[in-house]
């Protein structure tokens, strides 16, 4: 990680940088965190943390306020979570968050819980829809990385058929 200040970075440097910070401290959290998930809606979660009790976490990065007022699909985001937090670097206009979103706050290569969200539980059948979603995508990227030649094929294949 750079010790840049997060002003000089880019707006795509900011959102690595937030989004990088926010899966270390999903991971000592025990949380299972994997980034860029597609939903069935073909939306997509910056991040979908899988809990040790089996609850999802979403964490929507934003780099700027611009990103934050431009984009009001986050609250779509709900109904493929239990908890919701926004992911924001130190320069963020915090007070422009709604208080019933969590919020984790990044800076350099660390990042903190400042709020916790409210808790709106899944359905069983749309948990386990995402239990194994997630689990398919989580392996398929594993197998990728074990495998990148087979990967692309599959990726290939799946495209002209």
């Amino acid at each position: 990680m750079s010790d840049i200040p997060s002003p000089l970075l880019s707006i795509p440097e900011r959102t690595l940088h937030v989004c990088r910070a926010a899966a270390r401290l999903c991971g000592r959290l025990g949380w299972a965190p994997v980034m860029e998930v597609p939903l069935p809606t073909g939306r997509r979660l910056d991040i979908l943390a899988l809990e040790p009790d089996g609850g999802f976490t979403a964490i929507e990065v934003k780099s700027c306020a611009r990103d934050f007022l431009s984009d009001g699909k986050w609250q779509e985001y709900r109904e493929w979570c239990d908890r919701l937090f926004f992911a924001v670097d130190l320069d963020f206009p915090q007070d422009l968050l709604p208080g019933d979103v969590g919020l984790i706050v990044a800076e350099g290569g660390e990042a903190a819980v400042l709020r916790q969200p409210a808790e709106h539980r899944l359905a069983p059948a749309r948990r386990k829809a995402l239990l194994l979603r997630y689990a398919r995508l989580a392996a398929g990227r594993l197998q990728g990385l074990c495998d990148p030649a087979g990967a692309a094929e599959l990726r290939a294949a799946l495209r002209v058929e």
